[in-house]
């Protein structure tokens, strides 16, 4: 089939250039012209183990190719993937739907036969709705059909989620659609993948509902922790002994810092903020989101303690930065309130990523990037594991014990506490 992906982003790039290898002829289409260019010589704006490869491969097998032209891209498609950005409103917590309207816009105008226009992005319910509409003032109704067909991708994970799903979710009322999209799936189908017909706005909701299940279990967890810090209990011990139950499921529940990303913080808010457009309170969502917000101060509070209310002039390294491993994705991760907090408070913060160094702390006081992280580990007076990196799980501390004690402060609980006290390392856990 011919597609177009509008939109290079991380939804966008990633089923795009699957979609190719799938044996599509895939066009990704983005306004910036510099992010084509790059993509052409194989430079990939986003970290995603395996990406490059993909995107060499295809693009040299000419399934893939990159445009700025957005309306002979249309005009050479059957299929058009709408995956552009929903981000939170600025000020507010519905989501942002300018670019996707925006993109429904142009489509209208460069329609020159049946298409198939599809919401990969994740949008409130009746969004759906609202792209017919735009387009129907410009284009008779039976030259298109609007299908709703979220992704699940996770970062760090895009790759094999794409090609090994749990489920693929098609939102349509139109027959003739769903054939078309069953058969641009039936190699995903036939490998294992359940295939879900729903409405579309059902479909819209099923992403939602999914990610605010999930941050809702990451919550809870995390709440779980605190109570198991105030009672000398092992929160992994608990995640094991409920997550064996099956009507549970043991997956998200790994305590540690406040859930970051692209998704989960935006979705938990857009999807109460069109609950509350429909008058339905989604009470626990909203108490979801609200004992996230509070996690980083809780984590702060212990490094305090750990430090015994002595940050001044600390050296305090952070392992990891981004809001989980295998992605250089910044958004919402907890290191963005963290470190600035522990700088106003007199700290001296290095980091280390093995994404490189961020922009977001080039301006904050007394923040450095470390390329060692071993020698920085033998001069801080603390060292928080932030991200749980495959880098840090074998380190020996005993080989970098230097002046003094270490100290570390194991967010995602990778190290083994009996273990780490043998070593001679003072250690503290998530809910241990």
């Amino acid at each position: 089939m011919k597609l177009c992906m509008i939109g290079t982003g991380y939804v966008g790039l990633v089923s795009g250039v699957c979609f190719s290898d799938l044996g599509n002829d895939v066009i990704c289409v983005d306004k910036d012209l510099k992010k084509i260019e790059d993509l052409k010589k194989g430079i990939i704006p986003i970290y995603e183990p395996g990406l490059e490869e993909l995107v060499i491969k295809n693009y040299k097998n000419k399934r893939l190719t990159f445009s700025n032209n957005l309306k002979e891209s249309i005009k050479k498609s059957d299929v058009i993937f709408i995956c552009v950005g929903t981000p939170t409103k600025k000020g507010g917590s519905s989501a942002d739907l300018t670019q996707i309207y925006n993109a429904a816009k142009e489509i209208a105008s460069s329609i020159n036969k049946f298409k198939i226009i599809i919401t990969k992005s994740t949008v409130p319910v009746t969004t759906g709705d609202e792209i017919e509409k735009i387009i129907s003032k410009k284009v008779s109704k039976n030259k298109f059909s609007v299908v709703s067909n979220p992704e699940f991708l996770r970062e760090g994970e895009a790759i094999r989620d794409f090609t090994y799903p749990d489920r693929i979710v098609v939102g349509t009322h139109e027959k003739k659609s769903n054939q078309i999209m069953k058969n641009l799936y039936s190699p995903l189908i036939s490998k294992g993948a359940s295939y879900v017909h729903t409405s579309r706005r059902a479909a819209e909701l099923i992403k939602y509902a999914a990610n605010a299940f999930l941050a809702t279990k990451i919550t809870f967890i995390n709440e779980i922790a605190n109570l198991c810090e105030q009672t000398g209990i092992n929160v992994e011990d608990v995640s094991i002994g409920i997550g064996l139950d099956k009507r549970i499921g043991g997956r998200f529940l790994r305590a540690g810092p406040a859930y970051g990303g692209s998704c989960f913080p935006k979705d938990t808010k857009a999807i109460t903020s069109t609950a509350d457009k429909f008058k339905t309170n989604l009470s626990v969502i909203k108490s979801v989101i609200k004992s996230n917000e509070k996690r980083s101060i809780l984590l702060l509070n212990r490094v305090n303690k750990i430090l015994q209310k002595k940050i001044k002039n600390k050296k305090i390294l952070f392992l990891g930065v981004t809001f989980k491993a295998n992605t250089d994705d910044m958004r919402d991760s907890s290191s963005l309130s963290m470190i600035p907090a522990l700088s106003k408070k007199g700290a001296l913060i290095s980091y280390y990523d093995p994404t490189g160094e961020k922009k977001e702390f080039k301006k904050v006081k007394n923040v450095k990037f470390e390329k060692d992280f071993k020698s920085a580990i033998r001069e801080s007076d603390l060292t928080i594991v932030h991200t749980e990196w495959n880098d840090f799980k074998s380190i020996n501390f005993k080989l970098l014990l230097n002046r003094k004690k270490l100290t570390v402060y194991d967010m995602r609980n990778i190290y083994s506490p009996n273990k780490m006290r043998k070593q001679g390392v003072r250690y503290f856990g998530i809910g241990r």
